[in-house]
């Protein structure tokens, strides 16, 4: 029997641990870096591809077309269409965007506001950043892909977490190889620093990217809205998607604008886009008129959207739509009078809501402008380095007719600080947890495959 220096069953467990983590989610971390850098500049592209519908020449003593005669235009253009969102335009030459319903989805209609002129209709859920979107958060495959990337997101943390532990100095001394690489040490050792050193500068970061994704996920939104139900943490409906799909609408009321009353809340802005739309109600004429002359002096961050009343005697809404959460807003106006409702700001939602809501906008790089989506895109571009060295390192070091997996030890020492770690993942992440006792009876249904259980690396050494 060997010996086994101090600490070198922990050490091999978390190895063992980090790199079946590793391996699983190669693909997807490199597949969600690629996809979520390129949507961290979704600002940039969406301007570069509306070009042509925002530099629309002005006539100096042209008439501009009512807010109603645009909307008009938009719904005959799509037959058997109704009024979903009218889009606040921002500066004047640029075309007008209103999405209208239908049985297939929501349309989004270019105007030109001088002479009513269709320029563009597209299929709101097969513009680009819509289709990136489902790509990188649900693989194209609905929840079963989102469960897939939420699995991915899990162990990717455990994946960071014990490659932290590997990469803590023992016992060395100087920087080299722990904070840069040595770059004349063989392929070998280049590899092996260029890998723990992405790993070290990426894991702050990259630990914040997945942990802010998660609310988006099917299994782990759902679950965090049960736990805020249970506890009485749940203020009105979220403004995020859950598994590609938009939370249920509540009928919680926003706070008054007036007298201390409350109103009935309309649809948010993502509402129907992934589900057919309730259809609006019948306006009256010069309601929407009002609503826009209200709404406009409130300066809301673009883009706004203003959506009609989904029964008779509702109060028009508006919202606020800015990737930059923080800033976000939505207010009722009553389309009879143009009289302000109720407002409800980011700062008056749940501190659960609020501290999302930053992750999210930092998540999609909003949050602090360039400098986060520079942030953002070297993140992403460290995960790529840190997923490709890795596989490289495995494709090097692995035996003959093996996966290359550490050796087991038998009888490792798993002290009480491990076990309460591992619970708190589990109930934290209940994918994570679900998946690890698979993992784990997988390993005991194993147990006298002994072919299996050698290409797997689980034959325990002493």
């Amino acid at each position: 029997m060997s010996v086994v220096a101090p600490g070198t069953r922990w050490y091999n467990a978390v190895w063992r641990w980090h790199f079946y983590a590793g391996l699983f989610c190669i693909p997807f971390v490199v597949w969600l870096a690629l996809t979520g850098t390129i949507y961290l500049w979704r600002p940039q592209v969406e301007a570069l591809l509306d070009r042509p519908y925002d530099r629309l020449p002005v006539a100096a003593a042209g008439r501009v077309t009512t807010a109603a005669e645009q909307v008009a235009a938009a719904v005959r253009a799509v037959p058997g269409s109704t009024l979903h969102h009218y889009v606040l335009p921002d500066a004047p030459g640029q075309a007008v965007r209103v999405l209208v319903a239908t049985a297939a989805g929501d349309r989004r209609v270019y105007v030109d506001p001088q002479s009513l002129a269709i320029l563009h209709i597209a299929t709101e859920d097969r513009r680009p950043f819509n289709v990136l979107m489902r790509l990188h958060g649900e693989l194209l495959a609905g929840t079963i892909g989102s469960y897939l990337v939420e699995i991915a997101a899990c162990w990717a943390i455990v994946m960071l977490l014990t490659g932290l532990y590997l990469w803590w100095p023992r016992g060395r001394s100087g920087l080299a190889g722990l904070v840069y690489p040595r770059l004349r040490g063989g392929r070998r050792v280049f590899w092996r620093d260029i890998h723990a050193v992405a790993g070290l500068w990426v894991s702050v970061c990259a630990l914040g990217l997945i942990v802010t994704g998660l609310p988006w996920a099917a299994a782990w939104g759902r679950y965090l809205g049960e736990v805020r139900a249970v506890t009485g943490t749940d203020q009105g409906p979220v403004d995020w998607t859950i598994g590609g799909k938009p939370p249920a609408p509540t009928r919680d009321p926003l706070p008054s604008a007036h007298d201390g009353q409350r109103a009935t809340p309309a649809p948010g802005p993502h509402d129907g886009h992934l589900a057919m739309p309730a259809a609006s109600a019948s306006t009256a004429p010069g309601d929407l008129a009002r609503v826009v002359a209200t709404v406009r002096p409130l300066r809301l961050a673009p883009p706004v959207l203003i959506a009609p009343p989904t029964r008779p005697g509702a109060p028009w809404a508006a919202t606020s739509d800015t990737a930059d959460r923080p800033r976000r807003a939505t207010v009722q106006v009553d389309g009879a009078t143009g009289r302000l409702l109720g407002r409800l700001d980011f700062a008056d939602r749940h501190w659960i809501d609020r501290t999302i809501g930053y992750g999210i906008a930092a998540h999609e790089g909003a949050l602090f402008g360039l400098a986060n989506q520079l942030l953002g895109t070297l993140t992403a571009l460290l995960l790529i380095v840190l997923a490709v060295s890795g596989a490289i390192m495995w494709w090097r070091r692995r035996p003959h007719a093996r996966l290359g997996a550490p050796p087991a030890l038998s009888h490792p020492r798993f002290g009480a600080g491990l076990g309460a770690a591992i619970v708190l993942l589990g109930l934290a992440m209940p994918l994570f947890g679900a998946t690890l006792i698979a993992v784990l009876i997988l390993e005991r249904t194993t147990r006298h495959a002994s072919t299996v259980r050698r290409w797997l690396g689980l034959r325990a050494v002493a």
